[in-house]
């Protein structure tokens, strides 16, 4: 019997990188038809003619093309999340509806599925981003790094291919506020790590602004580790220490030397050192009760406006 294999494809504004999304899928049925495929579509509530394009593909090749359409746009991660909950094979792959990421590589993944791999995951080898967003992306990961004993795969992204263990085991995270790249290094699981070089979009533009991604490192740092409050923490003792050490020496220079003490200038900036501090701390702070309130209402992740699974699964 074939083992079933799901490609998980999140899109959010996508139409025009459909026709070769279906070039390539159909390429993935012809060069690897020893499986089962699965082609399974997210609409991310999208406001151009994705779910249009999703219910065509469904139509003309419904044995092998399903698709979600969630209710509105949740984001990348809490998509990604739904297409987990619906995968019943053996094994996913995540890839990005606008087929940046190479299909050739899937043999290699699946070689090493094979042989007993939980998580195959790719690595950028070359990339078409900006040297800016690949050097920033390259820093971010060295600090998120430093901050948690968990291994961080560098130049890593969602495109690998997990087991069923790897998928039963996101199925069971079910906090809102996900950084699913830190999921996949903490749930743990046997690792391979394989090269890729990053394909040139072809058609659309990105749709990550700036202050998307900066939004999602921060999210990465506070869903990953505590590191940022013990800091806070660290941060205050050694303030309060410096301003002991600080009162020390005005006493001495004053009670010994009889040097005047300057007012004003002493006064202003402590009150603003401190208060950069003291606001530095609250923000953090904030950050994770953020977390915490949106966790603790329990909501449903998302919600789902229609659901269309292949035909072999009716």
């Amino acid at each position: 019997m074939k083992k079933k294999i799901t490609i998980l494809l999140p899109a959010y504004n996508e139409e025009e990188s459909f026709a070769l999304l279906e070039q390539q899928m159909l390429q993935v049925l012809a060069d690897n038809p020893d499986y089962d495929w699965e082609f399974l579509l997210v609409n991310d509530g999208s406001t151009d003619h994705t779910l249009q394009q999703m219910i065509v593909l469904h139509q003309r090749d419904p044995q092998h093309f399903s698709y979600i359409d969630l209710s509105r746009n949740y984001g990348k991660e809490i998509a990604m999340m739904a297409g987990f909950d619906h995968i019943d094979s053996d094994g996913v792959i995540i890839m990005d509806a606008d087929m940046q990421h190479p299909i050739s590589v899937i043999p290699e993944m699946l070689h090493y599925f094979e042989e007993g791999y939980d998580d195959v995951y790719a690595q950028r080898r070359t990339s078409k981003e900006s040297w800016f967003k690949k050097q920033s992306s390259r820093w971010y990961y060295r600090f998120l790094q430093r901050l948690t004993r968990i291994p961080i795969q560098q130049n890593t992204g969602d495109f690998r291919l997990l087991n069923r263990s790897c998928i039963l085991a996101l199925q069971q995270m079910r906090e809102t506020e996900r950084n699913t790249k830190g999921l996949y290094s903490w749930i743990g699981y046997n690792k391979k790590g394989i090269f890729y070089d990053q394909n040139e979009r072809q058609q659309g533009e990105t749709k990550w602004t700036f202050g998307q991604l900066v939004s999602l490192a921060i999210n990465g740092i506070t869903s990953y580790t505590i590191a940022p409050l013990r800091i806070s923490t660290f941060i205050g003792l050694l303030v309060s220490f410096v301003a002991f050490c600080y009162l020390i020496y005005i006493l001495i220079t004053t009670w010994i030397f009889g040097d005047p003490v300057a007012g004003y200038p002493t006064i202003m900036v402590t009150i603003l050192f401190l208060g950069g501090i003291q606001l530095l701390s609250i923000g953090i702070i904030g950050e994770y009760l953020g977390k915490i309130f949106n966790e603790t209402k329990k909501r449903p992740p998302y919600f789902i406006k229609t659901y269309q699974p292949t035909k072999k699964d009716e």
